[in-house]
């Protein structure tokens, strides 16, 4: 598939440019019908119910969840339906049995949803020892074995940073990590479906990653990769329906994994469409996704970069996928708005829910930055258009 048949089934972007794909994406035509399909044909709960329309529901969600798993090349019984990135790293925060004088390390890079459940831990008397970056965003292995010991529980960070686009090494923390006691988790959120990525390869005990972002899915879907050695040590959060094996007035016997994390009545459509959404990408092709997507990111870095007074964080070797800058004298949020007023074009502006990494890398210390983000649906022209807009308003400033 090409770049002009993915716009085609995104009518959206006929009329403006959509440059926030690091926020959320626009949902392509083939996801939307397969989500229509269980609305207008089988529109009914999964579970143990006997008609028809349930078991054809249940075994459309489960397709789903084989879908999804072979994308990322983990088996479907390590694949965890959540609401989003955010509640799978908090069902490893509440999770896990935490011990006073545990520690956590984590990066000042993240975003705040895997950063703020760990801060939270301190409360019970856990460390959280976070890695300073370079001035480029990313972090040093070596510094992340500097600070391991035999008290650290878990080692945490974010494969691509989602306030400047760095991307951190994680094949090689995963080296350091791997012959340790200690659970490593990845918050994939600006990767998968950017990236492709082999779940097996990657060697992480937990993957947190969204449906609505680079999957091309619905709003309201997320995941948690999830080996099964991990499973069980988790404790579940949400009990009740579908978690459960017998129950009797007094006490009850979990259900196996992953419905046993899977409480009461999930985002059905939602999960059905993101099962298209991944069919759907691999008909593009992730090589293909990657190769275009690295080469408008250096063009968009450079586009702003020759802007007077602009400047634009991080590495143009390093950054994949977006770009996070500020022009002398503009307010963000101004900028942000006047970029839409005049051109409809969409980025995101402020901190982008990663104030550590926005102040880490002395960028505006009250108003954050502008972000522009892109997916494969995003052209050369487009990203002209970026930058030849932004140099005009600079020179009214």
């Amino acid at each position: 598939m090409k770049t002009t048949d993915v716009r085609r089934d995104i009518p959206l972007l006929d009329e403006l440019i959509y440059l926030d794909a690091a926020s959320t994406t626009p949902t392509p035509r083939p996801v939307l019908e397969s989500m229509n399909d269980y609305f207008y044909n089988y529109n009914a709960n999964t579970g143990r119910g006997a008609y028809g329309l349930v078991v054809k529901a249940t075994h459309e969600l489960e397709l789903a969840r084989e879908k999804i798993a072979k994308f990322v090349n983990s088996n479907p019984e390590e694949i965890i339906f959540t609401k989003n990135t955010t509640e799978s790293i908090n069902i490893v925060a509440h999770g896990l049995n935490w011990n006073r004088g545990d520690n956590i390390i984590v990066s000042n890079m993240e975003h705040h949803s895997n950063l703020v459940p760990w801060l939270n831990l301190k409360k019970q008397g856990v460390e959280v020892k976070v890695i300073k970056a370079d001035e480029n965003g990313v972090i040093d292995p070596g510094e992340v074995e500097k600070e391991m010991d035999e008290h650290t529980r878990l080692v945490t960070i974010s494969h691509v940073s989602n306030s400047i686009g760095s991307v951190q090494p994680v094949d090689e923390i995963s080296k350091i990590v791997e012959d340790r006691d200690v659970f490593y988790l990845i918050d994939a959120a600006q990767s998968v479906g950017h990236i492709d990525i082999n779940l097996n390869k990657l060697k992480a005990d937990l993957v947190a990653f969204p449906g609505h972002k680079g999957l091309l899915g619905p709003v309201g879907t997320g995941l948690l990769y999830c080996t099964r050695d991990s499973q069980a040590e988790l404790k579940p959060l949400n009990l009740g329906g579908g978690t459960v094996e017998n129950v009797t007035s007094n006490e009850f016997e979990l259900t196996e994994s992953p419905a046993r994390f899977e409480g009461g009545t999930q985002n059905i459509a939602g999960f059905i469409g993101l099962g298209s959404a991944t069919e759907y990408l691999q008909r593009i092709g992730m090589s293909k996704i990657e190769r275009h997507t690295k080469k408008i990111t250096k063009i968009m870095y450079h586009e702003i970069q020759d802007i007077d007074n602009a400047q634009v964080y991080g590495s143009p070797e390093n950054i994949y996928g977006i770009a996070s800058f500020n022009i002398d004298n503009i307010n963000p949020h101004h900028l942000a708005k006047v970029l839409d007023e005049v051109k409809s074009i969409c980025v995101r502006s402020g901190f982008h829910c990663a104030m550590p990494s926005v102040r880490h890398m002395e960028a505006n210390q009250l108003d954050g930055t502008v972000r522009a983000s892109i997916h494969y649906y995003n052209t050369r022209e487009e990203i002209e258009i970026l930058g030849e807009t932004l140099q005009e308003i600079s020179k009214l400033h």
